[in-house]
C-alpha cells in the first residue's frame, strides 16, 4: 500500500536521498558506497551567505570495504558539497576509525562511540547508520547468504535478525511459521 493522495495542495520544499550499493570484489572484498544529498527548492540562506536553490547543501560519499565476516578492512569519505565549505570535510580523515568495526555485529552503537557531538559530521553519520540494515538484506537475504552464513553465522546459531523487528519477535506468529525451532513457544515445548 502506498501513500494515499494529498488532500490539499502542495509545494516541494527540500529532498533528502539516502543510496547503499553493495560491490563484490574479485579479491573476495565488499566494496559498500553510499551516497548522501540534501537539496532545496530555494535558495538557503546561512549567516551570511547563500546556498542557491536545487544546489545540494550536502553531497556526501562513503565507501568502507569490508571481509566476508562485514568487518571494515577500509574506510574512505568524500565532501563534495558542504554547507560551511573549508570546514565541514576537515573530519573527513577521522572516519578512517571505522576500520575495524563490523557492520553486522554493533556497528551503530560504535559508530556513536567513536563519532558523537564534535567528534563526527551528524549527517555523515546519518549515512553510515543505514549500512548495517542494508548489509543484512545483502548477506542474510541475498544471493550470497550461502557463502555469507558460513562465514558468520553456523548453521545451528540463532539468526541474529531474530527478535530485532517487531515481525521477528520470537514470540511472535512470524518466527512460529518461518523459524519455528527458534519460536519460544517452539523451545517450550522441547
Amino acid at each position: 500500500m502506498s501513500l494515499p493522495l494529498p488532500t490539499t495542495a502542495r509545494v516541494l520544499k527540500h529532498t533528502r536521498t539516502i543510496q547503499v550499493q553493495f560491490f563484490y570484489r574479485n579479491d573476495e572484498l565488499w566494496d559498500i558506497d553510499a551516497h548522501f544529498t540534501d537539496v532545496k527548492t530555494h535558495d538557503l540562506l546561512l549567516t551570511s551567505f547563500v546556498i542557491p536553490a536545487k544546489r545540494p547543501v550536502h553531497n556526501l560519499w562513503l565507501r568502507l570495504t569490508i571481509n566476508a565476516q562485514g568487518t571494515v578492512v577500509d574506510a574512505y569519505v568524500a565532501f563534495d558539497d558542504v554547507p560551511f565549505e573549508g570546514y565541514c570535510e576537515r573530519i573527513h580523515s577521522r572516519y578512517r576509525q571505522l576500520i575495524g568495526l563490523n557492520v553486522l555485529h554493533h556497528f551503530r552503537h560504535e559508530l556513536h562511540e567513536r563519532f558523537k557531538g564534535i567528534l563526527g559530521c551528524t549527517h555523515m553519520n546519518e549515512l553510515a547508520e543505514a549500512i548495517p540494515s542494508v548489509a543484512m538484506q545483502v548477506f542474510v537475504f541475498g544471493e550470497e547468504e550461502a557463502r555469507a552464513k558460513a562465514a558468520f553465522q553456523k548453521a545451528e546459531d540463532r539468526p541474529f535478525h531474530l527478535d530485532q523487528c517487531h515481525c521477528m519477535d520470537t514470540a511472535g506468529p512470524a518466527v512460529k511459521r518461518f523459524y519455528p525451532a527458534w519460536s519460544i513457544k517452539s523451545e517450550t515445548a522441547k
